[in-house]
């Protein structure tokens, strides 16, 4: 897994309540077992209309933001289906952080074991970032997980939280596979030491 130090990048308002993941990707695309290969299926059904056209006005078929790589997002994002190809979706599109109010409990989860960044804002802050990202074309943000920080260039900054463990994880790009793997000595000196 990448690891996530610091990010800069484009901030995508995305401003809706209860995104869903069927919105996020749709049942029809879940067919793949690989993490890869879902983001160009990202929001398919808000992105494009039923013969495959663009829609042009959503905000990430707009040039500003088809290369967004943090996505603000309002109250219950993630909420829905307990589907991990949400996160891959994001993350296969491009995006590594999303920044809401409040997230579901197994997206915000799954989010973390796929390297990707769920911030909680308060619903003032965030409206404030999605008045910037209104106000300034390419509204950029610069994300720092080890000062837990988030900046622009207009002066903003806010302090987040985040569960020490999940941060650790992110700045050294362990899954939970790779949080195993550095014990790998010891597992293998427990299997040698119970051979029968």
């Amino acid at each position: 897994m990448e690891a996530f130090v610091t990010l800069t990048g484009i901030a995508a308002p995305l401003d809706r309540v209860n995104v869903d993941t069927d919105a996020i990707i749709p049942k029809q695309f879940l067919k793949r077992i690989e993490r890869t290969g879902f983001g160009q299926y990202l929001f398919y059904e808000w992105r494009f209309t039923p013969e495959g056209e663009e829609i042009k006005d959503f905000v990430l078929n707009t040039a500003e933001y088809r290369n967004s790589t943090i996505l603000l997002g309002r109250n219950n994002f993630g909420c829905g289906s307990s589907r991990e190809h949400a996160p891959w979706a994001l993350n296969d599109f491009g995006f590594r952080a999303v920044i809401a109010p409040s997230f579901a409990d197994i997206f915000y989860n799954n989010c973390f074991k796929n390297g990707m960044l769920p911030i909680k804002l308060s619903e003032e802050q965030v409206d404030e970032l999605f008045n910037r990202a209104n106000q300034h074309a390419k509204y950029e943000l610069t994300i720092d997980l080890q000062a837990k920080t988030i900046t622009d260039n207009h002066g903003l900054s806010y302090d987040f939280e985040v569960d020490e463990y999940r941060r650790y994880c992110l700045l050294n790009g362990l899954d939970d596979i790779g949080i195993t793997l550095q014990q790998e000595d010891k597992i293998a000196a427990f299997e040698a030491s119970h051979r029968y």
